[in-house]
């Protein structure tokens, strides 16, 4: 008798063990039954990209309250980023740490980024020993004195060691010199409002930092990721780089596909990010870009913060970061096929960063499903938020379709602090 079998969805699935057994019509009965007759199953949401804090600056989210909400929301693997946690995953006693803290707290699986910065060359052997899903680096300005950005040198000999490892690197494309001139520029002249900000960081830095991290990926036969791409310009620029031969996938996250820069000005620090929101124009050319299949994956970029990091009158000292773990299965639902957020959401996610038996409803795969009322409409107030810090651009937004059950390895989420430590490639 299998443990579990979901009824009345797109087919029947048995699951055993934590894995999914068999998949057809009339399975025999399980000890545990659910009725989805009227709901859809989709597998289990993978964020590659999040910033839960810990250890070291749970204040701010903590993988406790983050995994909860990420759990509410469909997902059952994140990948935490290497700050903005204390220490930054950047050596193996770092990644032990964080390894540590995660296991005892996070309610999902996840899996853990490495970090490049200028000195720790020799520490990316030892964090891929301790099974970091890649390394991720910065080509402006972290924010975090300890976690410096990559000057080209740093990140094409990360990126050279990166592939002998034959890991996958991700990046933060904006240019620097770009982005710190125009900001010195503005605050020079006193202008430090919104709108200065969005003027600070114009699309050209992306692009221009897009086409030089594809050189040098191209060059030393790295994985490139690139994350958070604001533009449909920035799309492009990636596509062009893989049309001529750098292994490149493209991330963006649901707040470039639901608010403009125009958003930006009204609802104010909330809605602060970097690279920022763009104008509608660019928007649209980026959602075409998600619809024909120019973009590999959509993650949160679940960056959160107290919410006096969010307050002040000159915009540019402001914490950048959009709280949004809830929030990016309901941004697509009503905008794309179920297939195709199953891609951008799970299979591709797996599927690029090697990650075995996840992001597919297939025989042999963990038993991981976000079970969704497709037909339920709701408006995401606070009290829907499970993250630490009821902040959100979202509040406030209606949507349609509704996580009504999450199950990982087979179990109901939330079941205790259950997550595991996933390892590129392993069973």
């Amino acid at each position: 008798m299998p443990d579990l079998v979901i009824r009345g969805a797109q087919s029947d699935i048995a699951v055993e063990d934590g894995i999914i057994a068999a998949i057809g019509p009339g399975l025999p009965a399980g000890r545990r039954e659910i009725d989805a007759r009227s709901l859809a199953v989709l597998p289990g949401i993978i964020d590659v990209h999040v910033h839960f804090n810990e250890p070291g600056r749970t204040e701010w989210e903590g993988a406790a309250t983050g995994s909860r909400a990420f759990a509410a929301a469909g997902g059952t693997l994140f990948f935490d980023m290497p700050l903005n946690s204390e220490p930054c995953t950047v050596n193996a006693p770092a990644f032990d740490e964080k390894h540590a803290a995660l296991s005892k707290a996070s309610v999902t699986d996840f899996a853990l980024w490495g970090g490049i910065i200028p000195g720790n060359l020799g520490a990316l052997a030892e964090l891929a020993a301790r099974g970091a899903i890649g390394f991720k680096a910065f080509m402006s300005d972290s924010g975090l004195a300890e976690f410096p950005r990559s000057d080209d040198l740093t990140l094409y000999e990360g990126m050279r060691e990166a592939a002998r490892l034959d890991l996958p690197v991700s990046v933060h494309a904006e240019s620097e010199e770009i982005t710190r001139g125009l900001t010195r520029r503005m605050l020079d002249a006193g202008r430090c409002g919104v709108r200065d900000y969005l003027n600070s960081r114009p699309v050209i830095a992306e692009i221009e930092a897009i086409e030089r991290v594809t050189l040098l990926a191209r060059e030393t036969g790295a994985r490139l990721h690139i994350v958070h791409i604001s533009s449909g310009r920035g799309v492009t620029a990636a596509l062009e780089a893989r049309a001529r031969g750098t292994d490149v996938s493209i991330e963006t996250c649901p707040h470039y596909l639901t608010f403009t820069g125009e958003d930006m000005e009204r609802i104010g620090a909330v809605a602060k990010c970097a690279p920022p929101l763009r104008d509608a124009t660019e928007q649209q050319l980026l959602w075409d870009a998600v619809r024909n299949g120019g973009v590999d994956i959509v993650g949160s970029d679940h960056s959160p913060a107290p919410p006096e990091m969010k307050q002040g009158d000159n915009f540019f000292r402001i914490w950048g970061g959009i709280a949004g773990i809830q929030a990016t299965l309901p941004s697509l639902l009503d905008r794309l096929p179920l297939d195709r957020i199953a891609d951008l959401l799970a299979a591709n996610p797996a599927r690029r960063f090697r990650i075995a038996r996840k992001g597919q409803i297939a025989v042999g795969f963990d038993a991981d499903f976000a079970l969704v009322d497709l037909a339920h409409t709701f408006v995401m107030d606070r009290e829907m938020l499970l993250q630490r810090h009821r902040i959100s651009p979202y509040s406030g937004r209606q949507f349609k379709g509704r996580v009504v059950e999450t199950i990982l390895r087979g179990q109901t989420l939330p079941a205790g602090t259950s997550g595991r430590l996933v390892r590129p490639g392993t069973d």
